[in-house]
């Protein structure tokens, strides 16, 4: 019904630009306006909560703050918070976090303010692990790379737990017991069939999900009843987990298996493929057949169909597509 905010997912922070582009929009228009992305994010999301016209009318607010993401970029008044911090670009991740904090806050007060806070139920959570590859962090150009997924292995773009494993809570008074703590594992995929189903809402007239509802999980901390999560599939790799086993496989040339048991071994130290080639057959074959199942082509196949076409034009690499079909 209303969107604001931008597109990419790394503007600067002030100039609300990426690679020279600028990309504010409210509704879908272009807007020029001065401020601090995420401050401007939180000042949006209290209008929102205060102008509400029906309290009885339940309202979905899907609040996507850039912060931490790169550029690291914070106001000076924040940067100050932290001038203990003696490396300058780990100080001003810092400052955009304690930023983010103060404006998730601010929406908290708007709700408390309203008298609509017992009845909101609030869901945090990261979308990925922090960057240990200076490739991903955009326009940036930082001699410290400032994430840390503690002893979780990689981080953001890879497959492995640091990049996919993000800390989420729920917070919803009087409904959520405080303290509890969900230790099954939850997808971001889940949070449409919860939340519709916590709404009242019917999911019948959507295309087949792939989410549970898991809303006995977030209320009592009861088992969440998944026993698989993809984390990716693309043509050159995919991971899947089944249980506590998970396979990461990548698939170009030479290609690699590496299967863990994340219950023993969480930070994926230990590649055990070599002792449970049964359990990689029938991983790998679970991930092929997923492979089947997309609704549409692999973004990554289509991409290299348009660039080889780019560079050898009406000759292309072999893509093992009918004649008829190439230029």
């Amino acid at each position: 019904d209303y969107a604001y905010g931008a597109v990419l997912g790394e503007i600067d922070y002030f100039t609300h630009a990426a690679h020279g582009v600028t990309d504010w929009q409210r509704n879908n228009e272009a807007v020029k306006e001065d401020g601090y992305v995420t401050t401007l994010l939180g000042d949006d999301a209290v209008r929102f909560v205060e102008g509400k016209r029906d309290a009885d009318r339940p309202f979905f607010l899907y609040l996507a703050f850039t912060a931490p993401h790169a550029p690291y970029q914070a106001p000076a008044e924040y940067i100050e918070r932290f001038r203990d911090i003696p490396d300058p670009t780990r100080r001003t991740y810092a400052a955009m976090i304690s930023c983010l904090d103060d404006q998730v806050g601010r929406v908290v007060e708007a709700l408390e303010r309203t008298g609509q806070r017992d009845r909101t139920l609030i869901l945090f959570h990261s979308d990925n692990g922090g960057t240990r590859d200076a490739r991903l962090t955009g326009e940036s150009k930082v001699e410290t790379i400032p994430c840390d997924n503690g002893p979780l292995r990689g981080g953001k773009g890879e497959l492995y737990e640091g990049g996919t494993r993000v800390p989420a809570f729920a917070n919803w008074p009087g409904r959520i017991p405080p303290g509890t703590v969900i230790d099954t594992p939850v997808h971001v995929v889940d949070i449409l069939p919860t939340f519709a189903a916590l709404a009242g809402a019917s999911t019948e007239k959507c295309l087949p999900l792939d989410g549970l509802d898991v809303s006995a999980s977030l209320l009592s901390g009861e088992p969440s009843g998944r026993s698989e999560i993809v984390y990716n599939i693309e043509p050159f790799r995919a991971a899947i987990r089944q249980g506590d086993w998970k396979l990461v496989w990548q698939t170009l040339l030479p290609s690699k298996a590496e299967l863990f048991n994340l219950a023993d071994d969480p930070n994926e130290t230990r590649d055990v493929s070599a002792d449970h080639p049964q359990k990689v057959a029938g991983m790998r074959a679970r991930l092929e057949q997923l492979a089947t199942e997309a609704q549409k082509p692999l973004f990554f196949a289509t991409g290299m169909k348009a660039v080889s076409e780019g560079i050898f034009g009406p000759a292309p690499i072999p893509t093992g597509e009918p004649a008829e079909d190439l230029p």
